[in-house]
């Protein structure tokens, strides 16, 4: 058999170690597409399974956000061809329809299912979308998880309209791709980030207002004022324990946030009583669909959207990626060129 590179979490004494190691190609099923990995891309949540050995298995194949080149098709496959462009959903097995509990063991790089950081993957027919004609493969593999993630909170969940005000939480892949989307149909979108110059590329994307949260702590009564003391229609809550008061403080009646990130950590034990008085609601947002993925990928070729990507590291260096990841200093999403 053939055999190819791959990444893998190796445990030991202090954890996971991230290794490169050499694989086989197994066989293909009647339904299942070959991929040659052409880029892939980190989200927090890879840091959460390499500091966690306990919760995924040890030679787990991390990542679960790619882009690549069908080169083997299955004897049954009909839908595609070699050659085609291609990204694997984050959740192969939810297609479509409403989410299932049993799909979270089976996300892509985490608990005992490999995920993308490898020269080669599989992949079902049906757990796959084709890739828009206006993207590279980095700005594809930006989007299984991040992309997916705005998408779900602020179209299928949020149903976001234009005029409406969105508050993005910092500068990462799904604050950057939940302005880029919300912009594009004439949503009003504010940016909060430690960072000036962070602020300053938020804006040049089309943010409409700029909150620097260490200058201003109190960032949801400037929220208040910036929206006439209405508040804001969406958040796209990020941060967890340490950003969930503000968030509902800020939101308006009849708002919508989307839970979603754990980045100051987990428990978020907010007082959820202001909800009810603003007929406020929150959405637990855990990535998305294939169909979602499908339908956010026709939306950014209509609109011709390039994600940002901050920094496209070489496959011999994978760690690099997990540093920058970790420094919390990028703006947009990192990405690894593999083929």
């Amino acid at each position: 058999m053939a055999l190819h590179q791959q990444y893998a979490l190796v445990r030991s004494e202090a954890g996971f170690n991230l290794e490169q190691q050499s694989h086989e190609l197994g066989a293909l099923h009647p339904r299942q597409l070959r991929i040659k990995v052409k880029a892939a891309s980190l989200n927090y949540r890879d840091l959460l399974t390499f500091n966690d050995p306990a919760g995924s298995k040890d030679g787990l194949v991390p990542l679960s956000d790619a882009a690549g080149e069908v080169v083997e098709i299955g004897s049954e496959v009909r839908k595609w061809k070699i050659g085609d462009r291609v990204s694997p959903g984050f959740f192969p097995a939810w297609t479509d329809g409403a989410f299932s509990q049993s799909n979270l063991s089976n996300a892509l790089g985490g608990g005992q299912t490999d995920g993308v950081l490898s020269e080669f993957i599989t992949a079902d027919e049906a757990a796959v979308v084709a890739i828009p004609d206006h993207l590279g493969f980095h700005e594809a593999a930006a989007l299984p998880c991040a992309g997916v993630t705005a998408w779900h909170a602020l179209f299928e969940r949020g149903k976001i309209q234009p005029e409406q005000t969105l508050l993005v939480q910092g500068t990462g892949g799904v604050a950057l791709l939940g302005l880029q989307l919300a912009t594009a149909i004439g949503a009003r979108v504010i940016v909060i980030s430690s960072s000036d110059e962070k602020l300053a590329r938020a804006k040049a994307l089309g943010a409409w207002q700029t909150i620097n949260y260490k200058s201003q702590p109190d960032w949801d009564q400037v929220a208040l004022e910036l929206t006439d003391d209405h508040g804001v229609d969406h958040i796209l809550e990020l941060g967890g324990p340490s950003t969930y008061d503000r968030s509902i403080a800020a939101i308006a009646p009849g708002g919508q946030i989307a839970q979603i990130g754990v980045l100051s950590g987990f428990g978020s034990r907010p007082d959820m009583t202001p909800l009810q008085f603003k007929n406020a609601a929150v959405n637990g947002i855990c990535v998305g669909s294939v169909a979602h993925y499908a339908d956010l990928n026709r939306f950014l070729r209509k609109h011709k959207i390039h994600p940002v990507i901050d920094a496209e590291i070489p496959f011999d260096d994978a760690g690099t990626a997990y540093e920058l990841l970790r420094s919390a200093e990028h703006f947009g999403k990192i990405t690894i060129s593999v083929g």
